[in-house]
């Protein structure tokens, strides 16, 4: 258990490390220190790196555990986000007619490890985002009911908040989360 623990830390080290050098090399003022202060403990912080990262898989996943460790409405929502987010950045993708890189987000989400190497998942790129598209609608409004079932009150201002991030940036507001909810 101990060397799964040291493995996950190694991996969220070496992707944080991965996008600073990415961000180094197209030009993009990249801080250290800010990556350092990222808490490898917490869910929403890492949800926040795999957004930022296009990893939509790995954020569902870091959500799902947030609220196995804080179930709240918020918690709820933020799964919601990372699930809107997702099919968010697919409409964009399919709207530029990027159909490669909806196949590799496609695979993305099936990712098995390493037997992907020898035995990959082959969609035709149209027929992906169709069915993401509707599981990722299906996941979301079932998260929802239960958002709602909490504190529909709370819910309703999450995403008003959601709402508005969306709108100040349109062209890659599934890449980051509103400044208000300090992921």
């Amino acid at each position: 258990m101990n060397e799964r623990f040291q493995l996950r830390h190694r991996r969220i080290d070496l992707m944080l490390l991965g996008l600073m050098l990415c961000g180094w090399f197209i030009g993009m003022p990249v801080s250290f220190a800010g990556a350092a202060a990222v808490n490898v403990q917490d869910p929403l912080a890492r949800a926040k790196v795999y957004l930022a990262a296009g990893d939509y898989r790995r954020a569902v996943e870091a959500c799902q555990m947030n609220i196995d460790q804080s179930p709240a409405v918020e918690s709820y929502v933020y799964l919601i986000y990372v699930y809107h987010a997702l099919d968010g950045y697919l409409e964009w993708l399919a709207q530029r007619d990027e159909w490669v890189k909806v196949g590799q987000l496609s695979l993305s989400m099936v990712h098995r490890g390493t037997l992907d190497l020898a035995d990959p998942p082959n969609l035709l790129a149209r027929m992906a985002k169709e069915l993401l598209h509707e599981g990722i609608r299906q996941q979301y409004d079932v998260v929802a009911g239960m958002a709602n079932r909490l504190d529909k009150a709370r819910a309703d201002q999450l995403w008003l908040e959601k709402q508005a991030w969306q709108r100040t940036h349109p062209d890659n507001w599934w890449a980051g989360v509103p400044e208000q909810w300090h992921w």
